[in-house]
């Protein structure tokens, strides 16, 4: 393999994340504490040791707190109290001091593009006239039409459907629309209001003084609206895609609510910010991580990619790109609670496991932070459930054309006993497949060969091997089908070989592969790395 070319992108990790191994904790899917089928915080303190052993640096905990639970968590009803279900402040106090002691950070997901229906402004605004202060709060609109009995505009809700619901006015007449973006459990918060804006940095503040080390930021190429809300050319927008030229998000003016949330932090050393970007156009994207915003944006190009070496090197260019005018570092990541998982996503079965402990390999060899998905160490594949037990609101929403992302949220399984694997002494909020069983957290930490293991010591040496020092990447000319890159300033070399037949391995010493090696070869669907 000749042909050396360099990809740009200098990345000098001076911060705790900028290079780190953060882990999704699927809050609900984790562990189950109290028997009830749904995962909570003191499931989580309970499995520190277990992270810990994994080797990564930070969790990064999905909402839990106070909601009515229309998209598990991600509709707020108060963004300062944990929900009963997951348990109460004085169980986040001590999971936080529990993670902190195992020498884990915690990063917090908020959702500042909406609250939940039942938050006490929204509650407020439906008592409320037309024009009043508590309406001000969200995107209240008279409809179109001679009776006003069509929507604003023709946003669509990225769950299926109208982006608008009709409410009536307090006196019982034909009222105002109101706009949510996601369900309409789920309304849009007005950035343009002074309250919001405080309201949110009152939360940041709550969240900091008890010690978090971070936020995720949801929706975070979200919340700004263009103003009067024009027509979208395409209203009819899937979910979770780039967003380039949708009116409903990337609007210029969000960068001011970034910016504030990147002041707040900085009065507190040591704590980041990373922002879920749906943003396909790089330069758009650096927008995002420019030194007075984010520290960190979501980069998806790697998930979208499909298993073939040219078009993974494209996403990790691009990827690279994005960062390099702003010097902040990129992101990477194969999975999280939005997406099919990689094992189903790359061809499922034992196609795709292969594959996914491929990408694995290629995705920590990479300079930057990764994000892990609980169960992804485990390669757990999605789940085909019923139709009778489907709860993401995509499915109703979609009038059931879209099955939603049930199928990769189903509980961890810990080990062997249906039907909750250690998950739960109870039953599963959704049921857990009898091929779980074969993939138990218990089991695999046993098996040497096993997906666990494999991701446990690659991420040991990410950590403490000097080839991973290198902030640069060059690429190496390989066959068709196939891929190599190093570390810029070391000695490692990640080659991924996606074609049909074996490929000479490049020089050196194997550190480690994803799979078997076919002597001095490496063959298909895997990876390896060399020194």
């Amino acid at each position: 393999m000749i042909g050396l070319l360099r990809s740009p992108g200098k990345i000098s990790p001076v911060q705790w994340w900028a290079d780190a191994v953060v882990y999704q904790i699927y809050v609900r899917s984790f562990s189950d504490s109290d028997d009830d089928g749904v995962g909570d915080l003191e499931g989580i303190r309970m499995r520190l040791g277990y992270l810990e052993l994994l080797g990564v640096d930070a969790l990064w905990l999905t909402p839990f707190y106070t909601s009515p639970m229309a998209d598990h968590g991600y509709d707020v009803a108060d963004p300062r109290d944990v929900d009963p279900v997951f348990g109460d402040l004085d169980t986040f106090d001590r999971l936080l001091e529990g993670a902190h002691e195992h020498g884990l950070r915690v990063t917090i997901d908020l959702v500042p593009n909406h609250s939940s229906s039942e938050h006490e402004w929204f509650r407020a605004a439906l008592d409320s006239a037309p024009g009043s202060p508590e309406r001000a709060r969200y995107h209240f609109l008279p409809g179109r039409g001679p009776d006003g009995d069509e929507p604003p505009n023709n946003w669509t809700s990225v769950f299926g459907g109208p982006a608008w619901t009709r409410v009536p006015s307090p006196d019982g007449s034909g009222g105002e629309w109101y706009l949510h973006l996601f369900a309409p459990e789920q309304p849009d918060l007005n950035w343009t209001n002074p309250e919001v804006r405080a309201d949110l940095e009152k939360t940041l503040r709550f969240w900091l003084d008890r010690g978090v080390d971070g936020f995720r930021i949801d929706v975070a190429h979200g919340m700004s609206k263009p103003e009067g809300l024009p027509d979208a050319e395409n209203p009819d927008v899937a979910l979770l895609i780039n967003t380039d030229g949708d009116p409903r998000f990337d609007d210029d003016d969000v960068h001011d609510v970034h910016r504030m949330i990147r002041a707040v932090l900085d009065e507190y050393p040591d704590r980041m910010a990373v922002g879920e970007v749906w943003v396909g156009d790089d330069e758009r994207f650096a927008r995002y991580v420019r030194p007075d915003e984010l520290h960190l944006g979501f980069n998806f190009r790697l998930v979208r990619a499909p298993f073939d070496a040219a078009a993974v090197r494209t996403a990790i260019e691009h990827s690279l790109a994005a960062v390099a005018t702003v010097a902040a570092s990129p992101t990477w990541t194969l999975s999280n609670h939005d997406v099919s998982r990689p094992v189903t996503r790359y061809g499922g079965g034992e196609l795709g496991a292969a594959r996914a402990r491929a990408m694995t390999l290629v995705e920590l060899a990479l300079p930057g932070v990764v994000y892990l998905y609980n169960g992804e160490e485990l390669g757990l594949p999605d789940v085909d459930l019923p139709d009778a037990v489907l709860q993401d609101p995509v499915w109703e929403r979609s009038g059931h054309t879209e099955r939603g992302r049930d199928s990769y949220r189903i509980p961890v399984p810990w080990e062997d006993g249906a039907p909750g694997y250690g998950f739960t002494g109870g039953d599963p909020w959704l049921p857990m497949p009898i091929e779980y069983g074969r993939l138990t957290a218990a089991d695999q930490l046993e098996d040497t060969g096993s997906m666990l293991s494999l991701v446990r010591r690659a991420v040991e040496l990410r950590k403490t091997h000097p080839g991973f020092r290198g902030g640069e990447l060059e690429w190496f000319g390989a066959p068709e089908g196939c891929l190599a890159f190093r570390r810029v300033g070391t000695t490692l070399v990640c080659a991924l070989n996606t074609s049909a037949a074996p490929v000479p391995l490049p020089p050196g010493e194997v550190l480690l592969a994803s799979g078997p090696l076919d002597g001095a070869r490496l063959p298909p669907n895997t990876a390896c790395w060399l020194v």
